[in-house]
């Protein structure tokens, strides 16, 4: 499922991080950061989810 998350992270970058956090500020984040460039909400997508799964393993 991580990688599934990563690889719409990097083609859909707002799909990857609404499946991450679901309606959150940082899905706002992301879709705004996509607005102005995908690039930008590209980076911002999979830095979220590969973050949001390193505070997971440590039980954050």
């Amino acid at each position: 499922m991580k990688l599934l998350r990563i690889v719409l992270s990097i083609l859909i970058p707002p799909v990857g991080v609404f499946m991450t956090y679901g309606l959150s500020s940082t899905l706002i984040i992301n879709v705004l950061l996509t607005l102005l460039g995908y690039l930008p909400g590209m980076i911002h997508g999979v830095w979220a989810v590969t973050k949001h799964y390193d505070n997971v393993g440590q039980g954050i």
